[in-house]
C-alpha cells in the first residue's frame, strides 16, 4: 500500500478528517476529532501508525516482525507501526486501517457517536 492509497481509503471513512497538527511532515487522520492513523511523509522506509487491540498488536508483531512494530512516538501497548509498501496483503492493511478506526469510534462518547452515525447515513 503507498500513501496515496492510504490517505484515500481513511479520508473516505465516515468523519474522517486530515491534518498536520504537529508539523508539515506529519500527516494525522481523526475520525470525530479522535486520531486513529499518522503518517511521517518524511520518514523512509514510510510507515503509518495505528491505533490497536492490545493481544492482537502484540500477535501481528510476532506474525510479521519485519513489518509491523511498537508504535514510533506512541504508547507502544496502544499503537502499531506498520511499514507500507511491505509484503503485506492489501486487504491486510485496510483491515488495519478498520480495525484502528473502529476502535476509536467505540470509544467515542454517546454523542460523538450518533453524529457519526447521522453522517454515515448521509453517505
Amino acid at each position: 500500500m503507498n500513501v496515496e492509497d492510504l490517505r484515500a481509503y481513511c479520508i473516505n471513512k465516515p468523519g474522517v478528517t486530515e491534518s498536520f497538527p504537529f508539523d508539515e511532515h506529519t500527516l494525522v487522520f481523526k475520525v470525530m476529532n479522535k486520531m486513529f492513523a499518522i503518517v511521517g511523509l518524511e520518514r523512509q522506509p514510510l510507515f503509518v501508525n495505528l491505533k490497536c487491540d492490545p493481544d492482537y498488536a502484540i500477535e501481528l508483531r510476532e506474525l510479521y516482525d519485519d513489518i509491523i512494530f511498537p508504535g514510533y512516538h506512541m504508547n507502544k501497548k496502544l499503537w502499531n507501526s506498520v511499514y507500507l509498501e511491505k509484503e503485506l496483503s492489501l486487504d491486510m492493511y485496510l483491515s488495519l486501517i478498520d480495525h484502528s478506526y473502529e476502535l476509536i469510534v467505540k470509544s467515542l462518547p454517546k454523542k460523538k457517536k450518533e453524529e457519526l452515525a447521522i453522517l454515515k447515513d448521509e453517505a
